[in-house]
């Protein structure tokens, strides 16, 4: 097997990924990986270990001078690289769990609060208004948020369609909860319950709230329609985000980040949102078998 084989093997479907990812965290995470396959690293501690670089990101930012928005910058590119690599390693190794995949999802949300308490603490405070900055970076990280969770739902769609797969907020949760029911059987494992049980939670949530059923389209006229806007989608992932603020803490303008992501971000935002409206509106449903 190529190296080339073995990399795509590591990724996901090239169409829902972000250019930043594929370009260059990606590449490194996997040269990462094919340097820990042979130990006995498992993809978890990489998550917890990208999560310690995250957390001491954000409180870098709190610092908020120019040397620790550098040192800040690093250590995001740093948990991107890692960030990418735990479910690279678990899709070579096939050793990926149900509880590594809800924590890995969970350290992305305490990075994000890390860094954006940090800005707040280190940027807002230190400004000549620091009640109107904290307003503004606070704006900042529930567009980010928002943001990731569009994309995040553009990009189930997209994959429950194309792959004909159960709906990710339906039927796909008989995995979770027949793994905490075996749980609560099993002698200690507490961890792992509880990250199964707030997940199981907050998915329930999710349903109830969910605006209906997006799935059942036929996949040929789906992915046609929607390659090309979902790859727009991805430049409002996580991912470009940070290297967004990566690129601004290098260049100490911080100011650019945040009213960039507020301003110029949601406005791509509400484009997207419009045109997808309309493509949403032109989709054929599969047709039964």
């Amino acid at each position: 097997m190529t190296l080339f084989s073995e990399y795509t093997k590591s990724v996901k479907m090239i169409e829902v990924e972000e250019l930043f990812d594929l370009i260059f965290y990606r590449p490194l995470a996997f040269l990462f990986v094919k340097l820990v396959y042979p130990t006995s690293v498992t993809p978890n501690q990489i998550t917890f270990i990208a999560l310690g670089f995250g957390v001491i990101a954000g409180i870098m930012y709190g610092f908020g001078d120019s040397n620790a928005l550098i040192t800040a910058g690093i250590l995001l590119i740093i948990y991107d690289v890692l960030d990418c690599s735990d479910g690279q390693l678990a899709r070579l190794k096939k050793n990926g769990t149900l509880t590594g995949r809800i924590v890995d999802g969970f350290s992305d949300w305490v990075v994000s609060a890390a860094i954006y308490l940090g800005l707040g603490f280190g940027y807002a405070n230190a400004s000549v208004n620091p009640f109107l900055m904290w307003l503004v970076v606070v704006a900042a990280g529930a567009t980010n948020a928002l943001h990731s969770i569009l994309l995040d739902f553009y990009r189930n769609r997209f994959m429950d369609n194309i792959l004909n797969r159960a709906n990710t907020l339906g039927d796909s949760l008989k995995e979770f909860e027949n793994e905490y029911a075996t749980l609560k059987n099993v002698r200690g494992r507490y961890f792992d319950r509880f990250i199964l049980w707030l997940y199981l939670k907050y998915s329930f949530l999710q349903i109830k709230f969910s605006s209906g059923n997006d799935h059942g389209f036929d996949a040929g006229d789906y992915y046609r329609k929607n390659r090309s806007i979902l790859h727009l989608w991805t430049y409002l992932g996580p991912t470009t985000e940070f290297t967004f603020l990566i690129i601004c803490s290098l260049l100490n303008r911080l100011d650019v980040f945040l009213f960039g992501l507020i301003i110029a971000g949601n406005l791509f935002a509400g484009f997207l949102f419009f045109i997808q409206s309309r493509i949403n509106r032109t989709l054929k449903p599969a047709v039964p078998a």
